[in-house]
């Protein structure tokens, strides 16, 4: 699927930003030497050494992926520098270029940036892969492994040299199932498919009657309104960031009888209505993004969790930050309510039917002229609650970069680490100017709802 939507402009790569403040003993010119030592002894194995069979036919129904005889990591691995000394904002510019350029599927899809010249001696990572070779989850998984909780473990490897783990062997007890056994887990698959069924099938009716009465807590796709971001997308992007203690969230989401998430969703609500304002650009009616959440199926034994998809309101139609952070709360609390009592299958069948308007923006020419499922995507994506190290650097902040495309210019995802939310701000550069004042905007959103929410 996303080789399939891969085009000069919507680019299907993710990518994350990670910032370090060096050990107490760092050399001088201790990224040029652990850059050469992964360059010179280090044994790459799948999926970092995986190219695409038939690079040049993305859409290649025999598509596959294969080793990459003479794969380089020299290619993979690089250094880059600011000028010295540089902060944040240059930082953000240099990795918006590198995220702006499309991955060469002649060599396996990833690459790996080491930046250095930012002030008070500190380094950052910006590490960029294709969709299709590695989703960010795993992605984040494996590069997680890098680190460690130990700020003087030194040898801790690269995550594109770890090893393959072992599979798993079978047991000499493992028996061909019966014919009977077989057919009852038909019969088990078929009675839960009629369930989600019904379930889907009464969600829908509450959206119907929802509409008709004018209730818009329930949000729907109907409900979504033009705007800039919603429209075709360039191939240049705009990167920035921000980072916010857990805690000040914690407490304005207490006060306000909400979640963490629903803060998070008025800080972005409160930052895009006031960047709108100023480019008179803003729609009449309320702006909505969707959201994955965890949910509990009633089909869960217990301890698991289902993602589902939520439409929300982002409130952007309401002047006051205190009132729009409780229209928020009210929309998804009506948008959760509709998936409790679902079973696994009839989440997925719901989240599905709410995002399926979305592929419509992704047929050639439809971007912009038709009304988009949502305006853009806020996902909230949990993270290491302790302070985590790089051969004894210390990660200070991580900030992930997900994907605009065709018809949804605008991205918006936050990474939980150490008591800390970090918002990154990923758009089309030409679709949204000044992407970079949503960042500032949105801290003095959350300054706003400090002052009218003290808890």
């Amino acid at each position: 699927m996303f080789l399939a939507n891969e085009t000069r402009e919507s680019m299907m790569h993710v990518g994350v930003l990670f910032l370090f403040t060096p050990p107490p003993d760092a050399a001088p010119h201790f990224l040029r030497q652990w850059t050469s030592e992964l360059k010179g002894s280090v044994e790459v194995h799948p999926p970092w050494n995986l190219r695409l069979r038939h690079p040049e036919l993305l859409k290649n129904p025999l598509q596959s992926w294969v080793e990459d005889d003479s794969f380089d990591l020299e290619y993979h691995v690089r250094r880059s520098a600011l000028p010295s000394p540089g902060d944040e904002r240059e930082l953000g510019i240099l990795v918006s270029r590198l995220h702006s350029v499309q991955m060469d599927f002649h060599r396996p899809p990833w690459e790996l940036n080491f930046i250095e010249g930012l002030d008070r001696g500190r380094f950052a990572l910006y590490l960029k892969m294709h969709h299709a070779l590695v989703d960010g989850y795993t992605g984040m998984k494996m590069l997680a492994a890098s680190l460690t909780t130990d700020p003087t473990e030194r040898d801790t490897p690269m995550f594109f040299a770890r090893k393959r783990p072992p599979r798993r062997p079978t047991s000499q007890g493992e028996t061909v199932p019966s014919l009977a056994t077989m057919l009852d887990e038909v019969r088990e698959l078929l009675r839960e498919q009629t369930g989600a069924l019904k379930d889907v099938g009464r969600a829908v009716l509450n959206v119907i009657s929802s509409a008709r009465s004018g209730d818009r807590t329930l949000v729907t796709p109907l409900h979504t309104p033009r705007s800039i971001i919603n429209r075709r997308i360039s191939r240049n992007r705009r990167f920035a960031t921000q980072q916010y203690p857990t805690e000040r969230l914690r407490r304005i989401a207490k006060a306000a009888g909400g979640t963490i998430n629903d803060v998070a969703l008025a800080l972005c609500g409160s930052a895009l209505r006031r960047h709108l304002l100023e480019l008179e650009a803003l729609p009449d009616k309320a702006m909505t993004a969707m959201v994955p959440v965890n949910v509990r199926p009633k089909d869960d034994p217990g301890g698991g969790n289902a993602v589902a998809a939520i439409l929300a309101s982002l409130a952007t139609d309401v002047a006051d930050p205190v009132e729009r952070l409780r229209a928020i709360i009210e929309s998804t609390q009506r948008a959760k309510e509709q998936l409790q009592g679902m079973s696994r299958n009839a989440i997925l069948q719901y989240s599905a039917l709410l995002l399926a308007p979305m592929t419509l923006q992704l047929v050639p020419g439809a971007a912009g002229r038709i009304r988009p499922a949502f305006n853009l995507i806020i996902s909230n994506v949990p993270g290491p609650d302790q302070p985590l190290y790089f051969r004894g650097a210390r990660l200070e902040s991580l900030y992930p970069l997900s994907i605009p495309f065709h018809g949804y210019g605008l991205n918006i995802t936050i990474n939980g680490y150490a008591e800390t939310l970090n918002f990154g701000f990923i758009g089309c550069r030409d679709t949204l100017p000044h992407l970079q004042r949503l960042a500032v905007y949105s801290g003095e959103a959350l300054d706003e709802l400090d002052r009218a929410l003290p808890g």
